[in-house]
């Protein structure tokens, strides 16, 4: 049996997750979490073969709490499920040491496949994602500016550039707006940008964000 932890700080989505999953033989979700604190706390004590880990949550968000989980419980296996399909986040990711990543976008059919190829020790990723990492390596001998960044500063990066506010970026992330400023500027400086606008566009440039989603 594999066991499932699913985490999204949607109630909607986990549920509609756990009634795809609970048709499946041979698969059991065996607890759900909204944070990425109640993740690590769970895995601690449980270690689940399988976390569903949603990237954007309030606290420390889904690429910190796989860091943590994998540190704790390194028997378990991350899959990160998310909206972004543009690298290098999927790399960053994978370099983190998630076993799989899957869009929100994908088909049931394939979250139960990605579901027992990592259980068996494979790494997965979606074909339309795959495709982009590897065209990345024939783009400008350029490094991406957005590689530099770190887990938490691509996190930000990407709330700021789809037109959040500090204050909401704060209390999403539960962190003081000074921190969210802190971490802004430091991006700013990272990416040799002066503003919010010259990120976004920064962003668009090298495909991070996709224009049709603004």
């Amino acid at each position: 049996m594999i066991t499932v932890l699913l985490v999204d700080d949607h109630e909607l989505v986990r549920m509609g997750i756990k009634r795809i999953l609970e048709d499946e033989k041979g698969i059991k979700v065996i607890a759900q979490a909204k944070t990425g604190e109640e993740a690590v706390s769970f895995c601690r004590k449980e270690q689940p073969n399988i976390v569903l880990m949603d990237m954007d949550m309030p606290g420390i968000g889904g690429l910190e709490a796989t860091k943590k989980i994998l540190r704790y419980a390194p028997d378990t296996k991350v899959v990160i499920l998310t909206v972004h399909t543009e690298d290098p986040i999927p790399t960053k990711v994978m370099q983190l040491g998630a076993s799989g990543y899957l869009t929100k976008g994908t088909a049931p059919k394939e979250m139960i496949h990605c579901i027992r190829a990592v259980n068996s020790g494979q790494r997965y990723l979606p074909p339309e994602v795959a495709q982009q990492i590897a065209l990345s390596q024939f783009k400008s001998s350029d490094e991406n500016p957005f590689n530099s960044l770190s887990e938490r500063e691509l996190q930000i990066m990407i709330m700021v550039t789809r037109g959040e506010k500090v204050p909401d970026i704060s209390e999403h992330l539960m962190l003081s707006t000074k921190t969210i400023n802190s971490y802004r500027y430091r991006i700013f400086d990272k990416l040799s940008v002066s503003n919010d606008v010259e990120l976004t566009h920064l962003a668009i440039r090298h495909g991070v964000l996709n224009t049709e989603k603004l």
